[in-house]
């Protein structure tokens, strides 16, 4: 049984997949680090739950899932009208741009997709009576902060001049436009905020942080940071974050939201880096002040009462983040 079979496993002892039994759900980004593993889930729980998987690449997606009868691909960009004609009673919205790199050299393409690919979701919605939605937001939402303990109502400063603000931003807007639709059309719509995610699944071109650490660790290669890595985050593992979005999708409160974290993985990205060195990899600064598109240092721990008083608890903490990450990469060989 590989890492992401015992992802899915768990995630299907740990939540009640029946309030989704005879039901169909529209999942956007079905590819994704997040999208695949919640598609995964619902085709194994054991129950008759039908999966729309909005894709733009059929042949991938097929490689992904195999063939399965309560399975049906909608091939297509998110920037256009979704074209599904089915009865869709919940909706998880994950589909967005997620690469550090594209946010400050194609910020007009990640503001776009944010924000039209919402809209076409939510005009989806608005004409289909659904019993709940979920959008997929980010602990960016919050900013520079002058407090490290972050509720969901606390916000801080954005540099709205700077292209890398256009992934931020757009995550806002996309949360007021959830917003709106659901109290203007009564869309049950709810926002789930995650820390940085990540778990079974990660690709090796995946060139998020946590990514780059974990290949480092395998080709016992040093670890390069190219900042001194003072910002400060919590993290949360794939099968905790789905549990956690799916808590939210049947259980939160219509036009509200919930941080996804595990809180206590707070961390930084320098001690992060230390935690994985062994006698193969070290850690080593490079810095230098070349434009990478990182994030301007922040230090934010997302609270997560407020999802924990819906009965979710994060149960993977951060060593094992790694050790189960690493060795679904190697799987992957």
């Amino acid at each position: 049984m590989t890492v992401l079979d015992e992802d899915i496993k768990s995630v299907i002892e740990e939540f009640d997949f029946s309030v989704f039994d005879n039901k169909s759900v529209l999942i956007t980004g079905a590819t994704g680090l997040i999208g695949k593993l919640c598609t995964k889930c619902f085709l194994n729980a054991p129950y008759n739950i039908k999966v729309l998987a909005l894709v733009r690449n059929r042949q991938k997606s097929e490689q992904i899932f195999g063939e399965n009868k309560n399975l049906k691909f909608i091939v297509q960009d998110i920037n256009s009208p979704i074209s599904a004609k089915e009865k869709v009673d919940y909706i998880i919205h994950t589909a967005s741009v997620t690469s550090s790199g594209d946010f400050i050299n194609k910020p007009v393409e990640t503001i776009q997709t944010a924000i039209n690919g919402t809209k076409n979701v939510l005009e989806f919605a608005k004409n289909q009576k659904i019993s709940g939605m979920v959008y997929l937001s980010s602990l960016e939402v919050y900013g520079a902060q002058d407090k490290e303990d972050v509720k969901e109502n606390d916000y801080g400063y954005i540099d709205i001049l700077n292209p890398r603000s256009s992934y931020s931003e757009s995550k806002k807007v996309v949360e007021t436009m959830c917003i709106s639709y659901g109290t203007e059309y009564k869309i049950p719509v709810k926002i789930a905020r995650l820390s940085q995610t990540f778990g079974a699944g990660v690709l090796k071109n995946d060139t998020r942080v946590f990514a780059q650490f974990a290949k480092s660790v395998i080709n016992k290669e040093n670890i390069i940071l190219h900042t001194k890595g003072e910002t400060k985050r919590n993290y949360c593992y794939t099968s905790d974050a789905v549990c956690g979005i799916l808590t939210v999708l049947t259980k939160g409160e219509n036009n509200n939201a919930y941080n996804v974290a595990n809180k206590n993985t707070y961390i930084s990205i320098a001690d992060m880096a230390h935690l994985l060195e062994n006698d193969s990899t070290k850690v080593v600064y490079e810095i230098d002040n070349k434009n990478r598109g990182y994030n301007p240092t922040v230090k934010i721990c997302l609270n997560t009462q407020k999802l924990e008083k819906l009965g979710w608890s994060a149960k993977i903490d951060l060593p094992e983040m790694f050790e189960r990450t690493i060795k679904s990469l190697q799987e992957l060989n």
